[in-house]
């Protein structure tokens, strides 16, 4: 306490001194402070300096006095206790303050990435993203004011790994379907709102969670399945599409004139063009069995803006109008019954020609003739 006394009655001028320029420092770092959170609450800042601005925000007052009394201190001379308790608490407030800034980086990095399409979804995971985050930044914070205190921090280094393995391999379900979540927000291989198929099921994503997703299929009923489970099927998506493909195969009778078949192609391009389809191609594929076997390919353009099924529906009514127009009939498996009579004579399914019966003298005089 005496070299403390005398220290304030030998150097009270330059005491004086370093705490105005203490002051000032600070109010500076303050005034710096607002300045960018003023700059950072502006509409045309880019995302990385937004996400910047909040962490700055995040500057305790605590934090910026020791800053302000660090840099002043070494002009005041001042005693080893007092010069080392400003270092020891700059030390643990400096440690800690960049942990709660590279905390806020990281968060405002995952909802900048996540986007505004993922920000409901995002908003139920963000408690949780925090939480670990903040157990990360803090305890390699601690580790460090430990380390620098002069504490052996080897065997709590050891502790802390083991302990986080532990627990990892304990909820490796848990953290599988939460970084799975993460994946769907930022990949964005589908959104909330799209309609998406996988193995046999076509459903409507209705929530994206932490543990799992929540769908709507088309056929009405409620789909649960978890995250990690979903991201390791192959997944179609059905929204956001340029256009959708529509196959019609169309059987018409063989009884069909040639020069009709080969105009069938045409007929078909011009039905599809006037519904106001992209035509595609069209052409016979095969000789079936009981008709000449025809396909028909064409696409519906902006089929999440226009009535996909309405607009198939319409080319079909145009396609059986033009071929009554035309005189094309569709076939229909048929199939024709023989008998055989009694004598074993062949018994046709159709009518057949009448016999005309011969007379003997007609006979004798046809045989005569050419002879």
């Amino acid at each position: 306490m005496d070299d403390i006394s005398n220290w304030l009655a030998v150097h009270w001028l330059q005491i004086a001194l370093a705490i105005g320029a203490g002051i000032a420092i600070y109010l500076a770092l303050n005034f710096l402070r607002e300045l960018v959170k003023r700059v950072c609450q502006r509409e045309y800042v880019p995302g990385l300096v937004t996400v910047a601005g909040r962490a700055a925000r995040k500057t305790g007052h605590f934090f910026m006095m020791l800053v302000a009394a660090r840099l002043v201190a070494g002009y005041a001379n001042p005693p080893e206790l007092v010069l080392a308790t400003i270092n020891f608490l700059f030390t643990i407030s400096a440690a800690f303050q960049v942990a709660i800034w590279l905390r806020e980086i990281i968060v405002g990095l995952v909802e900048r990435r996540a986007g505004q399409e993922g920000a409901e979804s995002l908003a139920m995971a963000m408690g949780i993203i925090r939480i670990l985050v903040s157990v990360a930044v803090f305890a390699i914070a601690a580790i460090v004011v430990l380390d620098n205190l002069g504490v052996n921090v080897t065997g709590l280094v050891a502790g802390l790994g083991i302990g986080g393995i532990a627990i990892g391999l304990a909820a490796q379900g848990i953290f599988a379907d939460l970084f799975a979540a993460l994946s769907i927000l930022f990949d964005k291989p589908f959104r909330q709102g799209d309609v998406i198929t996988y193995d046999q099921t076509t459903a409507r994503v209705v929530r994206i969670g932490l543990k799992s997703t929540r769908l709507r299929a088309v056929t009405g009923e409620r789909k649960v399945i978890s995250n990690a489970n979903l991201l390791q099927k192959e997944i179609t998506g059905q929204q956001r599409l340029e256009s959708k493909r529509v196959k019609f195969t169309l059987g018409i009778v063989y009884q069909t004139p040639i020069e009709l078949i080969a105009r069938i192609p045409e007929i078909l391009r011009q039905v599809v063009e006037v519904e106001g389809q992209v035509y595609v191609h069209a052409g016979m594929v095969a000789f079936g069995t009981s008709s000449l076997d025809f396909e028909l390919e064409f696409d519906v353009p902006d089929p999440d803006d226009t009535d996909y099924f309405m607009s198939r529906h319409r080319v079909a009514l145009s396609l059986l109008r033009r071929f009554n127009e035309e005189g094309i009939a569709f076939a229909y498996p048929t199939q024709t019954s023989f008998t055989a009579a009694p004598d074993g004579q062949m018994i046709m399914p159709y009518p057949q020609p009448a016999k005309t019966t011969e007379s003997p003298a007609r006979r004798s005089a046809r045989q005569a003739t050419s002879e």
